[in-house]
């Protein structure tokens, strides 16, 4: 089955997500910079309503993803608070200035992390080289989902760069988590084409495909059917 990840960014939108078939929520707030850090009390509403599992963004501000100390000291801070409540896992995604992976701040945030698995998002699409940051990620255990649009502002747009680093992820503990432009009439072609296992919706099963409107449970069930149909 091809585990369909949904982005929430209120307790109604992970609701509607569950009801309509996803497999597991990314939540965030503040959709329109891309996602940043939801308060305590959104992460433990929205684990309480729903039964599927849940993954939080870790992301201060949307300047960059190049982090300094204080950007450090405040993600560490909320993935710990966060490795206190009952979220699945983390997502995270942190680039040195010569766009390569931050491997010291990656460390940093598995360890405060607490055994807590980590999607690295779609920062890994701002690498200078997209398959040496991918065999660098496979060096860390706990990064189990890579989120990529294939270094394109859609997916659907790379296929070719998605089905390579698929095929690099064969036979590890990561996943190609592809998402950023994916609509749901185009979904089930997209995974045919490119083998992924695990795809994300944001602005796509939301109510007339804008990002800051509530999620569609119908376009998500539509989704979840049309991944679920016989080739």
């Amino acid at each position: 089955m091809t585990l369909l990840e949904v982005i929430a960014t209120t307790v109604a939108d992970a609701r509607a997500a569950e009801r309509g078939g996803a497999n597991r929520l990314e939540l965030v707030t503040a959709m329109g910079e891309g996602g940043l850090t939801p308060s305590i009390g959104l992460i433990k509403a929205v684990v309480e309503a729903v039964g599927i599992p849940v993954n939080v963004i870790v992301r201060p501000h949307s300047r960059s993803f190049v982090y300094d100390a204080d950007d450090y000291a405040v993600m560490l801070s909320d993935v710990r608070a966060i490795a206190k409540t009952r979220a699945n896992a983390i997502v995270v995604g942190m680039l040195n200035a010569n766009g390569d992976i931050d491997t010291d701040g990656l460390a940093r945030v598995i360890e405060a992390a607490d055994s807590l698995q980590l999607t690295f998002h779609r920062a890994f699409d701002e690498a200078r080289d997209l398959f040496a940051a991918f065999d660098t990620l496979l060096q860390f255990d706990a990064v189990t989902n890579v989120l990529t649009s294939g270094g394109k502002p859609s997916v659907l747009d790379a296929q070719a760069t998605i089905a390579k680093l698929v095929e690099k992820a064969a036979g590890t503990r990561c996943t190609v988590l592809a998402g950023a432009g994916l609509t749901v009439d185009a979904v089930a072609p997209f995974v045919a084409s490119t083998g992924v296992r695990a795809v994300h919706f944001g602005s796509g099963v939301r109510v007339d495909g804008k990002g800051l409107a509530p999620v569609d449970e119908t376009c998500v069930r539509r989704a979840r059917t049309l991944l679920d149909a016989p080739d």
